[in-house]
């Protein structure tokens, strides 16, 4: 029975984590993980919400210990854990946050153990065992699970360590924007530290100085994985933010400018992550330098009467990819946006992304986002619509300076101006959380 490693041998690595500051070895992540595992109750299935990415490690490797199964749905709201309970009726909850609300039995993140860590083995986990369920919203909105297996999850984060020229002999501290029951920071900050590519940052800063305090505590070399939200966000507020040796993006499409943007500040190479829940992350890219993405070892894309399929490496059987992609090889494509961000309008083609990147392109634009209503949206005709955070900008100049960057039948009707938008911790913005806006300003007849 073919097995791999909870974590990459002690011997190759110093430690596996920085918590306030600290570093923490691999025998104390081990000996963390064997007590909570014999603290945890006889069930199943394990939603594990610890914000701490420390914590959250440690959860994870008590569960595999155990057998038991990870749940990460995409959000802890009342409805997707009334859902949680009826997938998986003997689901409980780790949390480290006492006033957490979460309609589940639950466990208290409990205090390490007081007495210094005996030097454990490192425990061997069945290549089949069942690792995590990671959830996506289906069209329906219900959550759609995603099984993932402890050999695939290796076999995935492996190949993006080789790709991004990281090991347990050339380890770097990793922090992370983006929460760890989010694929994106599932992979690339808790496994990729777990699996001998350096040690995580078990705080997640928000704020673009919260987030270069953080880098600036962590030694070289060091690794920001972000998302082109905060990204954004980080490099219009901070004019130069702490040197990093490597740059990790993903969860949205990200511009060639922001990127060369980054790495002239960073003074570090940017690279791209391309994939989604249903395959993890299946290709890189230099996007400051290149438009084609190239897969990850063993991974190949092919078209399959006009849709794209993955398949090969890690990934467990062949997925259809919900995105348009031009195959140029086995191992390398383009990227021409999702097959649901096509719109039609007077007869005229775009993308919600190219329409998105002209917003945001303007000068005073903060954050923004065009958004097609479904048919049952108020306001009897479908238009498109715009939300967009321009606090020196009225809805006028805002409409003037998008007639020079696109056709006028794409211009937004209404345009709504916001003091924020609702994204998730992962910086995605739900569409859900778009289509509760669009409502509620047709309700309050606001254009």
């Amino acid at each position: 029975m073919a097995s791999a490693p909870l974590i990459a041998a002690p011997a190759g690595l110093a430690h596996v984590a920085w918590c306030d500051g600290r570093p923490v070895s691999a025998a104390q992540y081990l000996a963390d993980a064997a007590h909570l595992a014999a603290l945890l109750p006889e069930r199943r299935h394990v939603l594990n919400a610890c914000a701490n990415r420390y914590r959250f490690a440690v959860g994870l490797g008590a569960a595999l210990l155990r057998a038991q199964v990870t749940l990460l749905p995409p959000n802890h709201t009342s409805e997707t854990v009334r859902w949680l309970r009826e997938f998986a009726a003997d689901a409980y909850v780790l949390t480290d946050d006492a006033q957490a609300a979460i309609d589940l039995p639950r466990l208290e993140f409990p205090e390490s153990p007081a007495s210094a860590p005996a030097a454990p083995g490192v425990p061997e986990i069945d290549e089949q065992q069942l690792c995590a369920i990671v959830f996506t919203s289906g069209s329906t909105g219900a959550p759609v699970p995603n099984r993932k297996h402890w050999g695939a999850l290796v076999r995935n984060v492996r190949g993006a360590l080789a790709r991004l020229g990281l090991s347990a002999a050339r380890p770097a501290a990793i922090l992370g924007t983006v929460p760890p029951q989010h694929m994106y920071g599932f992979e690339s900050t808790v496994l990729a530290a777990l699996q001998g590519g350096g040690a995580l940052c078990a705080e997640r800063p928000f704020y673009p100085s919260d987030v270069c305090a953080a880098l600036e505590r962590l030694p070289r070399p060091r690794l920001l994985v972000t998302t082109p939200f905060h990204l954004r966000a980080l490099l219009d507020d901070v004019a130069q933010p702490p040197p990093a040796e490597l740059l990790l993006c993903a969860t949205a499409p990200l511009s060639a400018e922001l990127a060369r943007r980054a790495e002239a500040r960073f003074g570090a190479e940017l690279l791209e992550i391309y994939g989604c829940t249903e395959t993890g992350q299946i290709a890189t890219r230099n996007t400051a330098r290149e438009a084609e993405w190239r897969t990850l070892p063993g991974v190949q894309v092919e078209l399959r009467d006009g849709r794209a399929w993955a398949s090969g490496g890690h990934v467990e059987e062949r997925t259809a990819i919900g995105d348009v992609i031009e195959v140029l090889a086995p191992d390398r494509f383009l990227l021409h946006g999702r097959i649901s961000d096509m719109v039609n309008v007077a007869g005229k083609r775009s993308s919600l992304e190219f329409l998105n990147a002209q917003l945001l392109a303007i000068e005073g634009v903060i954050d923004g986002v065009f958004y097609m209503p479904d048919d049952d949206t108020p306001g009897g005709i479908t238009r498109l619509r715009a939300f967009v955070v321009a606090p020196g900008l009225d809805r006028e100049q805002l409409l003037a300076r998008l007639r020079e960057r696109i056709d006028a039948a794409f211009l937004p009707r209404p345009l709504v101006l916001l003091e924020r938008l609702p994204r998730a911790p992962s910086g995605k913005l739900p569409r859900e959380a778009l289509r509760a806006l669009a409502h509620a300003h047709a309700r309050n007849g606001k254009t």
